[in-house]
């Protein structure tokens, strides 16, 4: 039974990725998990200086999933670099580096500063707020997650993959605005924009008053955008959002995803990675599948 891909010319041994946000650089989940199983370790968000977060609360419970507002909070590049990224290399799987940015300018700083790092992989997260457009995400307009892409492909050596918002009305525009700009590879959803509001206060839950959506409630509108943007795009795509078990990351596969990302599953459950790659190689035992690539894409 074959579960390597590859992703933009990167193998990783299995499909299973860790989504953003979800699974910081690992340390948590070492004592749940093998991380020599995984095909590759997307770390949180990575930013050129450090960023505090929003002010709490900032997640909250909803029916089928969570919404939160942690503002993409992290200790910046440098820390990264001394700390997370020789840890990581412990393991034998794939490191993956989120970046975020509030202009084009620190997006670039953080591709050039991972430039000469031992990293497998940058994902560009193009659903930060672009604070020199009044706050609007970079991924909800074409032009703006193209000029993006292009500045952060000039100066990355390792291969980008963009993360695409879901809260757009076309998302296979954007796709091929991003693949047009130098994107090396795709990945999505990110999260849905949600809120909640306590009825007895009469307030918001969440102090930003809104956040992101994630989780088994999500599911559908992934599948349909991950089945759109492989119909659109020639480059790998990488399927995310609320991936539970193997069963529904082979949702994806068959809608056109090289890979998958499970991510709300692992705050639930910190064994849910290794369950959903031991459910993929059930689902291909007992239908007879040899070779992953065979279900790429293969939905009727």
């Amino acid at each position: 039974m074959k579960l390597a891909v590859n992703i933009a010319g990167v193998e990783l041994k299995n499909p299973v990725m860790t989504a953003s946000g979800t699974f910081g650089s690992g340390r948590d989940f070492e004592p749940w998990i093998d991380l020599n199983r995984l095909g590759c370790v997307v770390v949180k968000g990575v930013a050129a200086t450090p960023w505090e977060g929003n002010p709490p609360p900032r997640i909250v419970e909803t029916w089928g999933g969570m919404i939160n507002s942690v503002g993409l909070q992290n200790p910046g590049v440098e820390y990264f670099i001394a700390e997370d990224i020789p840890w990581l290399r412990q393991f034998d799987t794939r490191i993956c580096v989120n970046i975020v940015g509030r202009t084009v300018s620190e997006y670039v700083a953080v591709a050039e500063r991972l430039a000469s790092e031992d990293v497998d992989l940058l994902e560009l997260n193009i659903s930060c707020p672009n604070i020199k457009e009044g706050g609007v995400a970079f991924g909800v307009q074409a032009e703006a997650a193209a000029a993006v892409t292009s500045a952060v492909k000039k100066v990355a050596r390792q291969p980008l993959i963009v993360k695409l918002s879901p809260n757009v009305s076309d998302i296979a525009e954007i796709a091929r605005a991003v693949e047009g700009a130098g994107a090396d590879a795709i990945s999505l959803i990110n999260t849905l924009l949600g809120s909640r509001i306590d009825i007895r206060k009469r307030k918001f839950i969440l102090s930003m008053k809104h956040g992101g959506l994630s989780g088994p409630a999500i599911k559908p509108v992934a599948v349909r955008m991950v089945w759109q943007v492989a119909q659109a795009v020639k480059l790998p795509v990488i399927g995310m959002g609320g991936i539970m078990t193997g069963e529904d990351a082979i949702e994806f596969i068959l809608a056109g995803a090289t890979a998958i990302a499970v991510g709300t599953a692992s705050l639930l459950n910190p064994e849910a990675t290794m369950q959903v790659l031991e459910g993929m190689e059930r689902y291909m035992r007992e239908t007879g599948v040899e070779d992953i690539a065979e279900l790429v894409g293969s939905v009727k």
